[in-house]
């Protein structure tokens, strides 16, 4: 029998939404390949504590070579990096009426659509603020936003059917612009990837350093415009103050409105958040690994080549964390004053 759903990826994003799938009553199988953390979840089953408390979902779980040999839907929350290689081990498991929804970061659905078709994929914006902090254990912040639509256009049944499948977490928007979110959360991204450069909350560095992080921010969507996207607010992002910046408006705190408003009330939710330190800096700090940041990004300066946008900083932004990611620079916020000097020159 195939699962109603097939989550890949039992991390922050994957393991939440897969528990509020399953506590809702829905048929869910998780598959991934990290042993200690599948092992955990066997015995333990999948804890996830939020502000109000925690909940356990006993699901089945099992690793890519266990995993059950056809899939009808697949809610696939790896990470960016991994995605042309699972997908491709997705592709033929797929049950004829199968698909397959980006619940990841970045602009991920065309590499999944090349495998498994436009019209067998189905894009997501998912804003969690969600860390693995031990195996079979997922802190979660308790806020978060979802966006569901066809990557092909519109939106359709089996869309609606997964956004009220998933009302134990919460709504879901259903929308005919997921891209409109995905690239304002590449901007909003932006922001909290240049945060991991220095080890204090992002919140607080984000409101140090507003001249390089409101020009980021501005660099990114200035790209989203170009390729002709309407762009989302979601949460206390409003992404529109960032790309037109009103006359006066330096950027930073003495600026006359626009942005410097937008991180005024961004920087105060982000300091009413239990979460105060980006999934990236946990990827470097803590886990010592190799971040998703490259792959986020390459979509984004690709297209700045193709409509000739300039984004230095996006560019030195990513080198900056690949440097830090390899050993070849470490965590300090030299390199935000750094940011904001590019940005002011």
């Amino acid at each position: 029998m195939i699962p109603t759903y097939t989550v890949v990826g039992a991390g922050a994003i994957g393991g939440t939404l897969a528990a509020h799938l399953h506590l809702a009553g829905l048929d869910v199988h998780l598959v991934d390949t990290d042993p200690e953390h599948v092992a955990a979840i066997r015995e333990n089953g999948l804890r996830i504590e939020h502000p109000g408390g925690e909940l356990t979902a006993r699901l089945p779980i099992s690793t890519p070579d266990e995993a059950p040999g056809q899939l009808g839907a697949v809610l696939l929350a790896v990470k960016a990096q991994a995605t042309d290689g699972v997908a491709a081990w997705i592709a033929p498991r797929l049950a004829a009426d199968g698909w397959v929804v980006s619940m990841q970061n970045g602009l991920n659905e065309p590499t999944i659509a090349h495998h498994v078709g436009a019209d067998r994929t189905v894009a997501a914006f998912v804003d969690l603020f969600a860390d693995v902090v031990a195996p079979g254990v997922v802190k979660d912040g308790g806020i978060g936003d979802i966006a569901l639509g066809e990557f092909a256009g519109g939106t359709s049944d089996r869309v609606r059917t997964l956004a009220d499948d998933l009302r134990h977490w919460g709504r879901p928007v259903v929308s005919d612009n997921v891209q409109g979110f995905l690239w304002s959360k590449l901007g909003f991204g932006a922001m909290l990837v240049a945060s991991a450069l220095a080890d204090d909350d992002m919140g607080d560095l984000i409101d140090r350093h507003r001249v390089g992080m409101h020009a980021l921010v501005r660099e990114v969507l200035t790209v989203a415009r170009a390729e002709g996207v309407a762009l989302e607010g979601f949460d206390a992002f409003t992404p529109d103050a960032y790309v037109t910046v009103t006359a006066g408006d330096t950027g930073d705190t003495g600026g006359t409105g626009g942005p410097d408003v937008a991180t005024d009330e961004l920087v105060a939710w982000l300091g009413r958040q239990t979460k105060k330190r980006s999934g990236i800096w946990r990827d470097i700090a803590v886990r010592g690994r190799r971040t998703e940041v490259p792959t986020q990004y390459a979509p984004v300066l690709a297209a700045a080549e193709r409509y000739d946008v300039a984004v230095p900083l996006t560019r030195w932004l990513v080198e900056s964390i690949v440097r830090l990611e390899t050993g070849q620079i470490v965590m300090s916020e030299d390199h935000l004053v750094e940011l904001d000097r590019r940005a002011a020159a």
